[in-house]
């Protein structure tokens, strides 16, 4: 155990002081790294006292699993957890950006920043001198990324060869799934409609980004999409701010709601995965959430020991 603990400390020691505002900040041995550094946490191999750190929470949109993951990861690892909700800052009356950046890194370590652009996010890193997470962007979720290969990785072992499908709208979740999976060697292939597939530049750059011959691909047919996968897979059909789209999205997304017939066309192993919150039979059926493939419970959890283990790394308390 000391020796699997000191190859950990010493990969994830270059993320010390970092940001995380995308998969593709961590090499490849780094995110396996934080894998294993969240599963040695998860199973009360390993405690790490950061001893009274502060993380601030900057929300400019609603959440549940990343807002109490951060607050109770930051707990256990004896930290504290300061929410900074812009409606109630001075944020919320147009303090510019770069002023507040500077002075939340006089107060906190570490900032973790949920809101639309991505742009923001990344003069909220230039400004401040402390780590920035990507808690959400319209771009990419990239902490729900861990954790989903965690629970993967907890069902299947080794995940180098192993195939995910996704199947639903080419967003946020589907990039930071490409991203963070060809790290793993993982094959992600994204089942979603004509018109509404990821980014090619995203595409491109996770095909780049690829360990060990993995395979990432766009399908716009959801059986050929989930066929023999590992795990299938899906998110809404209309995120946050999209809400006005929804009707439009439930024609076009019809065929690709993860359901029975399409989980007897993966593998028989398969597990099902969602991100939550779900919307039963809309983007996925009741049975196949509540059934015996699901791990969605599981992959919830696993934010807090995904988030818990990037902290300890992005604050050098290894």
């Amino acid at each position: 155990m000391a020796s699997a603990t000191t190859s950990v400390a010493a990969v994830l020691t270059g993320l010390s002081g970092s940001d995380f505002l995308s998969s593709a900040d961590t090499t490849a041995q780094q995110t396996a790294a934080l894998l294993q550094l969240a599963t040695q946490l998860k199973r009360g191999e390993r405690r790490i006292d950061l001893g009274n750190r502060v993380l601030g929470l900057i929300f400019s949109k609603a959440s549940t699993r990343t807002r109490v993951s951060f607050q109770v990861a930051m707990a256990r690892l004896g930290g504290q957890t300061v929410d900074l909700n812009p409606q109630l800052t001075q944020l919320g009356r147009g303090e510019p950006l770069e002023d507040t950046a500077r002075v939340l890194s006089r107060f906190c370590d570490v900032l973790a920043i949920r809101t639309f652009a991505q742009q923001e996010l990344a003069d909220y890193a230039h400004w401040a001198s402390i780590p920035v997470i990507n808690a959400l962007t319209d771009l990419e979720h990239p902490c729900q990324a861990l954790a989903d290969f965690l629970t993967m990785q907890e069902a299947f072992g080794d995940l180098q060869g192993q195939t995910l499908a996704y199947v639903g709208d080419g967003n946020n979740v589907a990039h930071s799934l490409m991203l963070c999976g060809a790290l793993l060697g993982v094959n992600v292939r994204i089942g979603c409609p004509e018109g509404f597939e990821p980014l090619p530049g995203v595409v491109d750059q996770a095909r780049a980004l690829s360990v060990g011959g993995a395979q990432i691909s766009v399908i716009t047919d959801p059986v050929e999409a989930v066929r023999g996968a590992q795990a299938l897979y899906t998110d809404v059909w209309a995120s946050m701010g999209q809400e006005q789209e929804q009707a439009e999205r439930e024609r076009a997304f019809q065929g690709f709601c993860l359901n029975e017939d399409l989980l007897a066309k993966a593998d028989s192993r398969a597990i099902v995965l969602h991100c939550l919150p779900a919307h039963r039979g809309e983007e996925i059926s009741a049975g196949v959430m509540e059934g015996p493939s699901s791990r969605i419970f599981d992959q919830a959890e696993n934010r807090l020991h995904a988030q818990q283990a990037l902290l300890a790394a992005l604050l050098g308390g290894l």
